[in-house]
C-alpha cells in the first residue's frame, strides 16, 4: 500500500510550518509509522532540524530528502513506496512553484499563527488546493488559550473554503527549544505540549482515514 503524503503549506513566513511538520513526524513515529521528511524550502529549517537529529541521537528514525518545485512528484513517488506517511515543508509563497507539492498531497495543512495578518495569507493556499481538488485543513499555531483573538480567529477560518483542526498547538516555549535541538516536543518529557503534539496526530491520522 503507498504511502501517504501531507503537505504543509502557508503564505505567510513564521507560521510554524517546519515546526508542525518536525513534531507529527515524531509522533507518527512513536506510534510505529514510518516517515520521510521532504524540505522543498530554500531556507532548509527543516533539513537543519535533521541534521540536528542525527547529531543528537546517532540515527535520526526517519527519512529525509530534498527537491526543487518541480522536483517533488518525483521524490514523492519514490517516497510513498518505502514510507507510511511523507511529510512536505514548502517555501512561505503562494505560486506555480507550490502547485506540485499541493498536487502529490493526500492532505493539506495550512499552519495559522493566532493573528488576522496569517489567516489573510491562507486564501491563496486554499485558492490552489481548490483548483488542485485537494483537502485542506487549517491548524492554529501559536494559540494563546482563552484570548478573544485566537477565538475570532478560529470562528474566521470556519467560514473559509477549508476545514478548521480541532486540535491546536499553544504558544508553548518547548516548541520552539526542541525544534532547535533535532526533537519534538513529545521528546522534552511530559507536559501540555504532549498532549496536544499527540491529539494532532491522532486528527491528522484520521483525516488521511476519512
Amino acid at each position: 500500500m503507498a504511502g501517504k503524503v501531507i503537505t504543509v503549506a502557508q503564505q505567510k513566513g513564521g507560521s510554524g510550518k517546519t515546526t508542525l511538520a518536525v513534531n507529527l513526524a515524531v509522533a507518527f513515529g512513536r506510534r510505529g509509522l514510518t516517515v520521510a521528511l521532504l524540505d522543498t524550502d530554500p531556507q532548509g529549517s527543516l533539513g537543519r532540524w535533521f541534521m540536528a537529529r542525527r547529531e543528537r541521537l546517532g540515527a535520526a528514525g526517519m527519512e529525509f530528502s530534498t527537491a526543487s518545485a518541480w522536483g517533488v512528484s518525483y521524490e514523492c513517488e519514490k517516497l510513498r513506496k518505502v514510507v507510511d506517511i511523507v511529510l512536505v515543508d514548502t517555501p512561505p509563497k503562494v505560486d506555480a512553484d507550490l502547485r506540485p507539492a499541493l498536487r502529490e498531497a493526500d492532505l493539506i495543512l495550512v499552519p495559522v499563527a493566532a493573528s488576522h495578518v496569517d489567516l489573510w495569507a491562507t486564501e491563496g493556499v486554499l485558492d490552489l488546493a481548490a483548483r488542485e481538488r485537494k483537502r485542506a485543513t487549517i491548524v492554529l499555531n501559536r494559540a494563546k488559550a482563552g484570548t478573544r483573538l485566537a477565538e475570532e480567529v478560529a470562528l474566521a477560518a470556519a467560514e473559509l473554503s477549508a476545514e478548521l483542526m480541532a486540535a491546536r498547538f499553544a504558544n508553548r516555549v518547548v516548541y520552539a527549544e526542541t525544534l532547535g535541538q533535532g526533537l519534538g516536543a513529545q521528546e522534552a518529557g511530559r507536559s501540555a505540549a504532549t498532549t496536544e503534539v499527540e491529539a494532532m496526530a491522532e486528527e491528522v491520522l484520521a483525516l488521511l482515514a476519512d
